[in-house]
């Protein structure tokens, strides 16, 4: 596929599905700043990879999301972010997803991951785990930790045949 080809489905893909990315990114990590700098941290990636992934990009991208936000994490929890100035206001948030980012907070980062995957993107067991790069059992396992605890959190917002 010439370099102009290669170009121009990037853009194509980017300009139609990178809404959707930032929503999946904003599931994971629970801020819009941050969610847009996953999605355009993934992106820069996949450049280089374009050729490769051009076929079917979701899945990787997914799997560097997470992967991106799960070092994050790592490297900056419990560390409290200093500012010079208080914003006046908080950042607006998605409303429709406020809730939810609220509750998927008290998760740590895999069972968050897992959660959005399975519910918010639609993506078997199997699938899921590919994306993670863990065992279809360890899937289970988040899973099932990761309903309890937002039983704990939000009664209502778990059904109970979960």
């Amino acid at each position: 596929m010439p370099d102009r080809d290669l170009e121009a489905s990037f853009a194509n893909y980017v300009g139609a599905r990178r809404p959707a990315l930032v929503r999946v990114a904003f599931l994971l990590c629970g801020d819009q700043h941050h969610a847009e700098d996953l999605v355009q941290s993934a992106l820069i990636k996949a450049v280089a990879h374009w050729k490769r992934i051009g076929d079917d990009p979701e899945p990787w991208l997914r799997r560097v999301m997470v992967n991106d936000h799960i070092s994050r994490w790592r490297r900056h929890r419990g560390r409290e972010r200093l500012m010079d100035v208080v914003p006046d206001r908080a950042v607006p948030q998605h409303e429709e997803h406020a809730e939810l980012a609220a509750a998927l907070a008290h998760l740590a980062p895999k069972q968050r991951a897992v959660i959005v995957l399975r519910y918010y993107e639609d993506l078997t067991e199997a699938q899921t785990a590919q994306v993670l790069g863990v065992s279809v059992g360890t899937v289970k396992s988040q899973h099932s930790d990761a309903l309890k605890r937002l039983r704990g959190v939000v009664p209502a917002l778990v059904q109970t045949g979960g």
